[in-house]
């Protein structure tokens, strides 16, 4: 039975998040009924990361079975043309090996979360980025972030309904910089807590704000309390950027260029 890996991007603004729901519009939903009316096989999509309803993704990662092969070009063309009017685009679909899981296999997860902080609002990036009229400070925000990058008990930073068996996260990367009239903040890991890096964001934005110090941020990890966490960001200004995986899983010969 051929796997296929794809890379997606979405527009999360439409969809009640990744995951299949039993109300609502999803991204992995619509996949799969579209592999359905491609191939006439009802399948079951596992992806990389499972976001949230209004997040993005640049480089979200699934794998699929099939019960017969097919050209991943033919299936990455089809899958395109079948997504409309979705905001979903399939960029590539190689052909793995039984081995690879999208979700079990990636070594590392990469998040980029966009805040505009200017005056006025904006008209092209709406339900793009986390717009605040007033003006942040991106050093401080870095600073206080890389008291939070480590291996670290990130219960203040978690969802109360998250799934994960244990808080204890290792956060590789956690920065801050000035992009223009945006805020760019960039966390990866080999896994996330269900909304930590909005929390993160949350948390670093009273730091920008100047309500908050690095001393304060510190404090809130040691507390293990969700109580301590500053406000969670909304979805809007978060994207999944891509995942990692340790070697190359495609077939020989069945890169889709």
């Amino acid at each position: 039975m051929p796997r296929y890996r794809i890379t997606i991007e979405y527009d999360g603004t439409p969809f009640v998040g990744w995951q299949t729901q039993a109300v609502g519009k999803t991204v992995q939903s619509s996949l799969q009924t579209a592999i359905a009316s491609f191939c006439g096989e009802t399948v079951s999509i596992r992806g990389a990361g499972r976001t949230d309803s209004g997040v993005h993704a640049l480089g979200q990662v699934a794998h699929f079975d099939l019960a017969r092969e097919q050209d991943p070009y033919r299936i990455r063309e089809a899958l395109n043309h079948l997504l409309r009017p979705n905001p979903i685009a399939v960029l590539e679909c190689v052909e793995v090996g039984p081995e690879f899981d999208a979700r079990f296999s990636a070594t590392a997860r990469h998040y980029l979360y966009r805040i505009l902080d200017r005056r006025a609002p904006p008209a092209l990036d709406r339900n793009r980025v986390w717009w605040l009229p007033v003006g942040l400070d991106a050093e401080a925000m870095h600073n206080a972030a890389q008291c939070l990058v480590g291996h670290h008990d990130f219960t203040t930073f978690r969802a109360s309904a998250c799934q994960a068996a244990s808080p204890v996260k290792t956060l590789d990367r956690l920065c801050v910089s000035r992009v223009g009239e945006e805020v760019h903040i960039t966390a990866s890991a080999r896994s996330f807590l269900h909304n930590q890096v909005r929390s993160l964001v949350g948390t670093l934005k009273l730091v920008g704000a100047g309500r908050w110090t690095r001393a304060d941020v510190a404090e809130a990890l040691a507390a293990r309390r969700r109580a301590a966490c500053g406000p969670v960001a909304p979805p809007t200004g978060l994207y999944l950027v891509g995942v990692d995986y340790d070697k190359p899983e495609a077939m020989p010969g069945s890169v889709d260029h």
